[in-house]
Order: C-alpha cells, then sequence, then structure tokens
C-alpha cells in the first residue's frame, strides 16, 4: 500500500511568523499535537505541543513568541508514493508517530500518523513502529541528555 491510500489530507499549516499562542489555539480547535509549518508553500519545519511546552514556555517565551523560534526546523518527511512498510521502518527507526507527507516537487500534500495506519490495514507494521518509537533515548527523550 502507498502512502497515498491511508494518509490524511488537506492538513493545516502554521506560518513560522504566527505566535505560538495562534498555533497553540489552532492545535486545540484541531486536536492535533503537532502542526507542519511553511512558508511560501514550502515545508520549512515541524511545531509540537511540546516544542511550545519545552522551547517556548519554559525557556521564559511568552505567548507573542514565533514559531520560528520554537519549531523544529530539521524536518523528516516521507514521499506519497512511497510503500507504507518502508515509512513505518523509518518512523519507529526516527521515533516519531507522525511524519509529513510531500509530492516528488517538495509540496505538503498531506501527514501520516501511526494511527493511519493502524486503521488502514497496517496494524501489525504500526505496532512494530511503535515499538522502535518506544524505546528508552532518541531526539524527544526524556532522559538527560
Amino acid at each position: 500500500m502507498k502512502v497515498s491510500n491511508c494518509m490524511t489530507r488537506n492538513v493545516q499549516i502554521a506560518n513560522p511568523e504566527q505566535s505560538i499562542r495562534e498555533v497553540a489555539d489552532m492545535m486545540g480547535r484541531l486536536d492535533a499535537g503537532v502542526m507542519p509549518v511553511g512558508d511560501n508553500d514550502r515545508l520549512v519545519g515541524m511545531i509540537t505541543d511540546r516544542d511550545i511546552a519545552i522551547r517556548g514556555v519554559a525557556m521564559g517565551m511568552g505567548p507573542d513568541a514565533k514559531v520560528r523560534d520554537v519549531m523544529s526546523a530539521e524536518v523528516k518527511y516521507c514521499f506519497d508514493d512511497e510503500d507504507v512498510e518502508e515509512v513505518l521502518e523509518n518512523m519507529g527507526h526516527l521515533q516519531v508517530r507522525r511524519l509529513p507527507v510531500l509530492n516528488h516537487d517538495k509540496r505538503l500534500v498531506g501527514i501520516i500518523s501511526l494511527g493511519d495506519l493502524a486503521t488502514n490495514g497496517e496494524a501489525a507494521e504500526a505496532g512494530a513502529a511503535l515499538t522502535g518509537i518506544s524505546k528508552p533515548g532518541g531526539e524527544h527523550s526524556q532522559t538527560a541528555h
């Protein structure tokens, strides 16, 4: 199965110049913990509720701080024509639960999550990816670095 068959389309995109307050409000309305950040139709980052809390609030930034100041600029992504098995393996290795989906023109066309994959017939593979994601360590580990 290809990523395009099970990804979420019509993804809301944050702008790097928006305030973290605006993006947090958008996340709340969407019931989402992550949003792609785009500038001129290009993916330039990802922002999570954790970024807002740890890189924003915990570092003393107020609600008017800009998304660009707390987002992750190094974005891992997949392509819409990739096989989901490869993407799931990559998600486990990267220890991420979601990836933005790009076409080969590097335009954002969707987002894929473990939940999308698990509910579209890839439950066993999603479970294997979750095992990799749940291992201690990684970029988002709560252990001291």
